[in-house]
C-alpha cells in the first residue's frame, strides 16, 4: 500500500513538472509571436495571457516580469528552442563541433555557417529589444547581458585560434575576438540578408570567406 502511494505521488509530480514545462513553452511562444508582432511596449502582459490560455499571474510566476518573459523568449531563439536555451552553448551540438575542429579555416566556417540560423530566429526580437531597451532599464540590462556573454564566448573562439597559432601575426587575442563579434553581429546580417535581399548560402559563404581574410595567417 505504502509502495502504491509513492508511485502515484511520484507519478503525480512528474506529471505537475510536465504540465508546468509545456506552459512554460506555450507561453514562450505566444509572447515570441506577439512582440515580433507588435513590438515590446505594444504588447500587454494580459494580450500574452490570453494568446496562450492562461492567467496573468501564472506568467509572472514563471518568468518574474515581461523582460524577464522576454529574455527568456530570445534566449530561446537564439539556442534554437527553451531546452537547448537551458544548457551551456558548449553542449550544443554545432557549437560543440565548432570547439572541437582542430582545422583553423574548418573551425571557421562551421561557426559562419550557424550564423544565418541564429540571425533568421533571433532577429526580429533583436530589433524590438535594441528599439525599446532605451526606455526600459531591466530590458538595457537584458541587452547589456546578451551582448555581454556574445563576446565572452567570441574571445574564446578566438583564444582557440591564438592557440593553434592561426591568427595574423598583427592580431592580438582582443582584436580578433572584436573582428568576430562585430562581422557575426546581428547589424551586419541585417543589412546582408534584410535589406540587401541576399539569401542565407550567400551570407554564410560571404562571412566564412570575410572571417578567414581578416583572422587568419597566410597558410593556416
Amino acid at each position: 500500500m505504502t509502495s502504491a502511494v509513492k508511485t502515484r505521488r511520484h507519478y503525480d509530480s512528474q506529471r505537475r513538472r510536465q504540465q508546468a514545462a509545456q506552459t512554460r513553452r506555450d507561453i514562450e511562444t505566444a509572447a515570441n509571436k506577439l512582440f515580433r508582432e507588435r513590438g515590446y511596449v505594444g504588447t500587454s502582459m494580459p494580450a500574452i495571457a490570453k494568446e496562450a490560455a492562461v492567467v496573468v499571474e501564472t506568467i509572472y510566476r514563471a518568468f518574474g516580469s515581461k523582460a524577464g518573459l522576454f529574455k527568456a523568449v530570445i534566449e530561446a531563439a537564439l539556442a534554437g528552442g527553451s531546452e537547448r536555451a537551458e544548457a551551456p552553448p558548449a553542449e550544443r551540438p554545432a557549437i560543440r563541433a565548432v570547439i572541437e575542429e582542430t582545422d583553423p579555416s574548418r573551425k571557421l566556417e562551421l561557426y559562419a555557417a550557424t550564423q544565418p540560423g541564429v540571425h533568421g530566429r533571433s532577429s526580429p526580437l533583436y530589433r524590438v529589444l535594441v528599439a525599446a531597451a532605451d526606455s526600459d532599464p531591466e530590458l538595457r540590462d537584458v541587452l547589456d547581458g546578451l551582448e555581454a556573454r556574445r563576446l565572452h564566448g567570441l574571445g574564446g573562439l578566438a583564444a582557440q585560434l591564438a592557440e593553434s597559432r592561426a591568427l595574423r601575426s598583427n592580431l592580438s587575442v582582443e582584436d580578433a575576438r572584436d573582428i568576430i563579434w562585430t562581422l557575426c553581429s546581428t547589424s551586419v546580417h541585417d543589412c546582408l540578408v534584410r535589406e540587401r535581399g541576399w539569401a542565407s548560402e550567400r551570407y554564410r559563404d560571404w562571412l566564412a570567406t570575410a572571417l578567414k581574410r581578416e583572422l587568419l595567417a597566410q597558410g593556416a
